[in-house]
């Protein structure tokens, strides 16, 4: 069975994007802001990796990284950011929520799979090496 991946960006052409490099590989679920995420979250859906932008058009930004970070069902769930902010202000927010990976938008999606499947198989081998938070 193939991995799932929830990706969460308001940008329909990036989760098109998303869709289509990452889709031969991995279990893609889509979703165009945060509200709609948790409520997928909500009904006991567990991702092997998260993708998220930081600015939602429902939330604050960050928000929804903080949640997922602070969270004791979703904390475990490895995050890759991909963010349309400045490098210093993606790299230390990334930082303090304990986000592993992070792209800046323009992004090469060859290199996100990479990182993807990087995270992925290091859960795989070890569930508790991958963490966030």
């Amino acid at each position: 069975m193939k991995k799932q991946i929830l990706a969460i960006d308001d940008s329909k052409a990036i989760r098109f994007l998303l869709q289509t490099v990452l889709g031969k590989e991995y279990q893609m679920i889509t979703m165009p802001d945060g509200c709609s995420a948790m409520y997928w979250l909500s009904k006991k859906n567990l991702p092997d990796l998260i993708i998220v932008d930081p600015q939602l058009p429902d939330m604050e930004n960050w928000e929804l990284i903080q949640q997922l970070s602070s969270s004791g069902i979703y904390g475990g769930i490895p995050v890759i950011v991909l963010s349309g902010l400045e490098k210093e202000v993606t790299e230390l927010k990334c930082m303090e929520y304990g986000v592993l990976k992070y792209f800046l938008k323009p992004f090469n999606p060859v290199d996100l799979l990479g990182e993807i499947d990087t995270l992925i198989n290091a859960k795989l081998a070890d569930p508790y090496s991958v963490k966030v938070g």
